[in-house]
């Protein structure tokens, strides 16, 4: 027993330090590494070689399978409480641009993706590639490559392993104090309110360079895909402004981490060291204007009118259908159950 708690405690103590190391390891620009054969293996700055390179980190206690079973739980968990939208043309279309760039990144799980009815300019990934989309965030974006480049960033997180991998770290420092971890899950770490979705603490405050090499796994993707990445940035570089502006523009969880002049620098460097410019890039497509025009027209139908009980009110003899100016009625002179608001038609002078 002693035996047991004293190797416990060693790797209480050395763990962390092979997280700092991880994360050191993440922002070393070197493009290329050997492995035990001799061979040169691909590293996290050669977009080329994307899909065969390890992105996922060193230290992790969740296989692969567990943290599948992990984000499935939890996504089950936001769906009851969030609002999905089932509209099919939406949620068929923000589909396939995820999955277009799932399949150009290093991901190994694979995605479901939905959209949320919310406001906030949002998204978010979960462990095991569970997606979310918030509606807010299309209204937001300009253009497809706009929003391809915030997804692109989610995918990295996912694809990284960043959550478990965050997790890890937390087990790692409170091990002797939380012994049931595997057994209780996410509720060891606890939950918060967000956007009206309850999420784990440990998707809100992922460690700078975790963010940082989501930022740089993200541009790759986007720029694999055939997006413009510059879009990535023009995007942050608007929410900025518009935080700026009018602070609390931007979701609670989008605002844990912010899109600061370091993140935005960095983010124009890696372009230019790492993505060598192509001759054409994907911007906008007339299908992201369509979709956006159909969310915002769902929206605007469902938006609560406020009635004024003083307001004139018209009111009709049973029977007596309603005025018909265009003559759309039925063969015996009756306005089809389409057109059974009043209106109204003004006599001729």
């Amino acid at each position: 027993m002693r035996r047991f708690l004293s190797s416990v405690v060693a790797v209480a103590l050395l763990a962390p330090f092979a997280a700092l190391a991880e994360d050191k390891a993440a922002k070393t620009d070197k493009t290329e590494r050997v492995d035990n054969t001799g061979k040169k293996k691909p590293t996290k700055k050669d977009a080329e070689e994307i899909g065969n390179r390890d992105v996922d980190g060193k230290v992790n206690f969740y296989s692969i399978e567990k943290e599948i079973g992990l984000g499935k739980q939890l996504a089950q968990d936001i769906e009851r409480q969030a609002k999905i939208v089932d509209d099919p043309v939406i949620a068929e279309y923000v589909n396939r641009v995820g999955q277009n760039l799932v399949r150009n990144s290093d991901a190994k799980v694979p995605f479901t993706i939905k959209v949320i009815d919310s406001e906030d300019v949002n998204a978010f990934a979960l462990p095991g590639g569970f997606f979310f989309v918030n509606s807010g965030l299309i209204l937001r974006a300009e253009n497809e490559a706009e929003l391809a480049g915030v997804m692109a960033h989610e995918i990295a997180h996912v694809a990284a392993r960043h959550g478990t991998r965050q997790a890890t770290r937390g087990q790692i420092a409170n091990y002797a104090t939380i012994p049931l971890i595997f057994m209780g899950g996410w509720a060891g770490f606890g939950i918060r309110q967000a956007a009206s979705i309850l999420i784990p603490v440990g998707f809100l405050h992922f460690s700078r360079g975790f963010e940082k090499e989501a930022d740089d796994l993200g541009l790759q993707y986007l720029y694999k895909s055939g997006y413009d990445p510059t879009a990535f940035v023009d995007f942050f570089e608007k929410l900025q402004t518009m935080e700026k502006k009018k602070p609390g523009t931007m979701a609670k969880v989008f605002s844990t981490h912010p899109p600061t002049d370091d993140r935005i620098g960095n983010a124009q460097g890696h372009i230019q060291r790492y993505l060598e410019a192509k001759p054409e890039y994907v911007l906008d497509t007339s299908e992201f204007g369509q979709v956006k025009a159909r969310l915002a027209a769902m929206k605007a139908r469902v938006k609560p009118v406020e009635q004024d009980p003083n307001r004139p009110r018209l009111s009709r003899r049973p029977g007596s259908g309603t005025i018909d100016p265009e003559g759309k009625g039925d063969e015996k002179g009756k306005t089809t159950d389409e057109d059974e608001r009043p209106t109204l038609k003004r006599r001729p002078n």
